[in-house]
């Protein structure tokens, strides 16, 4: 289709961002795998994907699912290690072009993600769609099902939680609009195959309080 950027552009643009929330969700261990197969999903439905569709709430809701697969997997093998790596490490990934790393997503570990792994399901994935992602609620609740209003109050708890585990987070960083600003403003959630209209930017202040390379909140 025309309009859409070639998808080594999309994995430059997102591939951090998506990074960030796989760590969140998942902790270092697994984030790896599930960044390399939300990328190659992605690859394989893009050229359906419409122009005009928000490709980061896109890949956000399939690395969603990439987790919840990730997630199913290890509990079906429940094999004890004796320790977990501190940082993820480069797996093959997107069209034979390397994982993460090779697509210059940075891999140091990021105490704030750490921390968010530590909550409860529903309030870890709210923090991180919402906060990392810098998607609006009603995206949220689109991703997780239920209410913009149930996403927000998970998210609330869920920054509560990290204020009294996570002492670095004076509080939630601001959810950006489309410029970077604050108060983005909150639409339909994206559907099955597309989201709301592109060009919306990321939420940059979230980017740069979560960024593997950058100092903690």
């Amino acid at each position: 289709m025309t309009g859409k950027p070639p998808f080594e552009r999309v994995v430059s643009a997102h591939g951090s961002t998506v990074l960030r929330v796989c760590r969140a969700i998942l902790g270092p261990a697994d984030a790896d795998d599930a960044w390399s197969e939300t990328f190659l999903s992605a690859l394989k439905a893009y050229p359906d994907l419409p122009a005009d569709a928000n490709v980061e709430a896109w890949l956000v809701t399939i690395a969603h699912r990439k987790a919840i697969d990730v997630t199913r997997a290890a509990a079906r093998r429940a094999i004890p290690v004796a320790e977990t790596p501190d940082t993820p490490t480069a797996v093959s990934g997107v069209a034979g072009g390397g994982g993460p790393a090779a697509a210059g997503v940075g891999l140091v570990a990021d105490d704030l993600a750490d921390a968010i792994t530590q909550l409860p399901a529903k309030q870890k994935q709210a923090v991180a769609y919402h906060y990392l992602a810098g998607l609006p609620y009603a995206e949220v609740a689109a991703i997780l099902g239920g209410t913009a209003e149930a996403a927000r109050r998970a998210a609330a708890d869920g920054i509560a939680r990290l204020r009294r585990s996570y002492p670095a987070a004076a509080g939630p960083p601001a959810a950006a609009g489309p410029t970077g600003g604050p108060g983005r403003t909150e639409g339909a959630g994206p559907s099955e195959g597309a989201g709301r209209t592109g060009g919306q930017a990321p939420g940059r202040a979230a980017a740069r309080r979560a960024a593997p390379t950058t100092a903690s909140p």
